[in-house]
């Protein structure tokens, strides 16, 4: 397997990841029309973080770390390292050591379609991954790959430069160009679900609020009493 390292990929604005950082996956991802996120086998191995960052891409072989040690001179500050492999893969091909490499260099976090491991180690240096996998399996340096080249995870393709953003709901990528109209959909999203949990705090049903039950209605969808029911009775 050949590879190609492409140097200095055009990146999404550092303030447009700003302000996508402020908002949870679930939100980025309704805010896109429900598209851009990694399947839920991506999880991650701590609680209660959140990063935001520009894409550096890695795909190697299964079970072959090689194109990771490439790619990590071509990290810099704010990127988020996305390794996929050429075929599944669960081998641990990154640890701490890795981490404290790009963690030096100003990477904000991992998301690895492949095993990682050293979890305990990643938690109490506070480097943020998600993974596919944790699994203790150690790999070769032996192949070729490509680092900084569109990639795809979950049928989502991942391009260098694109935001990513993940927390413990998963992963979702924000393509480069559509980087600042997404933070202000989010934005638009955000101040909507605000005036519907200060609705809801006020004791608003949903089914109000959204006009549901006339869409209950129209599925046919009625009301019956206990004893009703109970006895049989239907509509």
């Amino acid at each position: 397997m050949s590879g190609v390292i492409v140097t200095d990929p055009p990146k999404a604005d550092a303030e447009d990841v700003e302000a996508l950082a402020g908002y949870g996956v679930a939100t980025i991802s309704e805010a896109m029309g429900r598209t851009g996120l990694l399947g839920p086998g991506i999880r991650p191995v701590q609680q209660g973080v959140r990063v935001a960052g520009t894409a550096v891409t890695v795909l190697s072989r299964p079970g072959d770390n090689l194109m990771i040690h490439a790619a990590v001179e071509q990290c810099g500050e704010g990127d988020i390292l996305v390794v996929t492999t050429t075929s599944p893969s669960t081998d641990g091909m990154f640890g701490e050591l890795f981490a404290t490499a790009l963690r030096r260099r100003g990477v904000r976090g991992l998301v690895i379609n492949a095993g990682i491991r050293d979890t305990q180690e990643l938690r109490e240096m506070g480097f943020a991954a998600w993974s596919r996998a944790v699994c203790a399996q150690g790999t070769v340096k032996a192949t070729g790959g490509s680092v900084n080249v569109p990639v795809a995870v979950d049928g989502q393709v991942i391009s260098p430069g694109d935001v990513i953003v993940a927390d413990d709901d998963g992963v979702v990528v924000v393509p480069r160009e559509k980087a600042r109209r997404t933070a202000e959909a989010s934005e638009a999203r955000e101040t909507k679900e605000a005036a519907a949990r200060a609705a809801f705090i006020e004791g608003q049903l949903g089914l109000d609020r959204y006009g549901l039950r006339e869409r209950l209605k129209q599925l046919g969808v009625t009301y019956q009493s206990y004893d009703e029911y109970a006895a049989g009775e239907r509509p």
